[in-house]
């Protein structure tokens, strides 16, 4: 089975030796808990001198309050003493499959992967066969691209989705006899995590082969409703900005090689991916909301009528307990919070379809108005609530979107705006756990 026409590739997985503290080694993907720097204090102190994945990552709650460059070498040189001193070895080439419990009691499933960079692109309009499912904000690429060009190991948090209603690719390895490579519990609520090695090379050619009848044009187009369409494979689910940095770093490799030919070898060709199917039952899709630092409801509410007014589209600001008109035209509607008190914010007759996609439109020209405006994205209703009570803050609540129709969305409409939907609350992300290195 040709692995390349479904940009497949079998990793050489790294994992820390026998007596490793796994509970301490594995810890939840960097871009998560942004504005709670106590959560990483809190697993600083658990890691303590313990081999980690912490010392291997830039959690993004340090961006803003670290030397960058300082950061990142010692980053690099965990990662060679990692090597160096065996504390990371080889288990095996293959896939590794994984069984996720969360804490609230859903069983994820998916398949660690390597996918092919060649059939990716992130760009607005992409036709390629694997895709973003999210606007790609290219000023938040180049300090990924730094770390990634400094290292010698790559630890994967993206998760990329594919369509298998039948559940015909990933499903049936469960019912296989494969070598438990671990089982342990992940720290700060992130509840239970059971890999498995997958490396017959009969078994990788049936995972293959499914994907290939999910990538075959005439069931594609079929499915979807749609003609002369290329087809979408892998949908990228959480770490759209990972994956295009993994992809940026690729083309600077394959631009300095002298050898254009040896340079297709390269392992940054590759990405270390899990492969979720999107009709996984312990799969949920979560809203992200927004919180403002910095700002005053009244500026805000202003500001916005002031967007959306040349768009024929009316904004009504509802107090708390004020029962919503009944409308004729298409409405939407996001609650906000606020210290002064919480409410709903109606528009009316949209030009965008959903309402992160109208929210994000304003958010976008506010934000970069008024530079001393924060934003953030946010997990969780609770955290929503409280950041939004502090003070000059300003949250707002999305609703969620439907997770079977995020394949269709994205073929017919393209990327949805960035922070569309989350994969799940921030402790059911994604940990890190096995590894791959990325130089030859």
């Amino acid at each position: 089975m040709n692995l390349e026409n479904v940009a497949l590739h079998v990793p050489r997985i790294l994992l820390p030796r026998p007596g490793t503290d796994l509970t301490r080694w594995s810890v939840v993907a960097c871009d998560q808990f942004t504005s709670q720097p106590d959560y990483w204090q809190q697993v600083d102190e658990l890691v303590g001198s313990s081999p980690s994945t912490l010392r291997l990552t830039f959690p993004e709650a340090y961006l803003n309050s670290v030397d960058e460059d300082e950061y990142l070498s010692r980053i690099a040189a965990d990662m060679e003493r990692y090597l160096d001193q065996g504390i990371l070895s080889p288990v095996g080439d293959g896939f590794v499959l994984v069984e996720r419990t969360t804490a609230r009691g859903a069983l994820r499933r998916g398949l660690v992967v390597c996918l092919d960079l060649e059939h990716y692109d992130f760009r607005q309009g992409s036709t390629s066969l694997i895709r973003a499912t999210e606007g790609t904000v290219v000023e938040r690429l180049p300090v990924r691209v730094r770390i990634r060009s400094r290292a010698s190991v790559e630890l994967p948090h993206i998760m990329v989705l594919i369509d298998d209603p039948e559940m015909t690719v990933i499903e049936p390895l469960f019912g296989q006899r494969l070598a438990k490579l671990y089982d342990f519990g992940l720290m700060m609520n992130g509840g239970r995590i059971r890999g498995y090695l997958v490396d017959e090379q009969k078994t990788i050619a049936s995972v293959a082969r499914g994907l290939a009848r999910l990538a075959d044009p005439a069931r594609f187009s079929d499915r979807y409703g749609v003609r002369d369409t290329e087809v979408l494979l892998y949908a990228v689910g959480d770490g759209n900005h990972s994956l295009a940095s993994a992809k940026l770093f690729w083309e600077q490799v394959k631009a300095g090689a002298a050898d254009k030919a040896a340079v297709m070898s390269h392992p940054a060709r590759y990405a270390l991916v899990e492969l979720v199917n999107v009709h996984d039952r312990g799969l949920e899709f979560e809203p992200i909301h927004r919180v403002l630092f910095h700002v005053t409801p009244g500026r805000l509410f202003s500001a916005m009528e002031d967007f959306f007014a040349p768009k024929d589209c009316e904004v009504s600001v509802l107090a708390e307990g004020e029962p919503l008109p009944l409308e004729e035209k298409h409405t939407q509607v996001i609650d906000y919070f606020s210290p002064e008190g919480k409410g709903r914010i109606v528009l009316r007759n949209p030009r965008w379809n959903l309402e992160v996609g109208s929210l994000q439109a304003f958010l976008d020209v506010f934000c970069a108005d008024n530079p001393g405006v924060e934003i953030d994205y946010i997990h969780g209703d609770d955290v929503l609530r409280d950041l939004s009570s502090r003070p000059s803050a300003m949250g707002f609540g999305l609703p969620v979107i439907s997770k079977h129709d995020l394949f269709k969305t994205i073929i017919l409409e393209g990327v949805l705006p960035r922070k569309a939907f989350s994969m799940g609350h921030a402790d059911e992300k994604r940990y890190y756990v096995e590894c791959r290195k990325i130089i030859p």
